[in-house]
This record gives structure tokens, C-alpha cells and sequence, in this order.
């Protein structure tokens, strides 16, 4: 271990690859289970009440990417999907242990990165089902709220790193 290693490890809690991978894992499959008892239980384009004045599920197949970006791109996207999986799969490997909000960020990232990835090699779109009532937002699935929890996580790390602590 060396001496960076061993002043993260005192200063700021770490995460284990090992981890890093479940937590991917889990969200894969909380993505991928709640995708398949949507489009069971749900009517394309009708909406169902399911938390009133905050969230209701609607199914929608997208063939785009976050805010209808690249309609109609679902091979295009499902390739971009790919690479970003491989390339963040790569820098889990790299380390055996991560800084927690780097390891957790990854983690989220691959998660929903196969989440999605999967839809769009299979079903040729990504399914959409949790639509926000009070604001004018895009519907989206499981897959993009891990997304976004590695934004946060990305963001807390870089945070954390410009004010003197440590991270990977």
C-alpha cells in the first residue's frame, strides 16, 4: 500500500470492488424486474396513479436517449451503451478498493448504463414507466434514476477531492 493509499484509507470511507460490482448487479436487476412487471402490468399511453400528486406510471417505449435525444437511434445508442458499460467495467477493475462516493458513482453508473443497454439490444427501445405529476419532466425507468444517483455521487467526490480530501 502506498502512502496516498494509506492516508485515504484514515480520512474517507472506501468501497471494494466486489461491492461495487453488487451494487451494479442490484441495479440491473431492480431495473430489469420492474421494466418487465411494467410492460405486464401497464397500458402503452394510459396512465395509472401511484403516489397522487407526485408519481404516476405510464408505459412508453423510447427509442432516444434522456430528454428525446436521438429519437430513433436505438442501435446507435445500444453501441454507445456498450462502450460506456466496457469502459467503466475497466476502471472498476483498475483498483481493488475505491473511495466511496467514486465506487458508489460507478457502481450506479454501470448499473443503469446495462439497464438500459440491455432494453435497447433487446426490445430494440428502452422502457419508460415513472412519470413526475408535479413538474413537466421526461418519463423514465430505474436505469436512469441510478444514472443520475452517479451524477450525484460524481459530483459529491469531485466535491470532496477540491476541498482536500481524498478520493479515487
Amino acid at each position: 500500500m502506498n502512502r496516498n493509499q494509506v492516508h485515504q484509507s484514515r480520512q474517507e470511507p472506501s468501497i471494494r470492488r466486489g461491492s461495487v460490482v453488487a451494487l451494479s448487479v442490484l441495479m440491473v436487476v431492480l431495473d430489469q424486474l420492474s421494466k418487465h412487471w411494467a410492460r405486464g402490468a401497464l397500458v402503452s399511453g394510459e396512465s395509472m396513479t401511484f403516489v397522487p400528486g407526485l408519481l404516476q406510471l405510464t408505459l412508453v417505449r423510447n427509442t432516444g436517449a434522456a430528454f428525446s435525444l436521438f429519437r430513433d437511434s436505438s442501435i446507435l445508442l445500444g453501441i454507445l451503451s456498450l462502450v460506456v458499460a466496457v469502459g467503466v467495467s475497466i476502471w472498476i477493475w483498475r483498483e481493488s478498493r475505491r473511495g466511496l462516493w467514486m465506487g458508489l458513482a460507478l457502481g450506479f453508473l454501470l448499473g443503469g448504463t446495462i439497464g438500459n443497454g440491455i432494453d435497447r439490444w433487446r426490445l430494440g427501445h428502452v422502457t419508460d414507466f415513472l412519470e413526475l405529476v408535479p413538474v413537466q419532466f421526461p418519463i423514465f425507468n430505474w436505469a436512469d434514476i441510478a444514472i443520475n444517483l452517479a451524477v450525484l455521487c460524481f459530483a459529491i467526490d469531485a466535491f470532496g477531492n477540491r476541498h482536500g480530501q481524498s478520493g479515487s
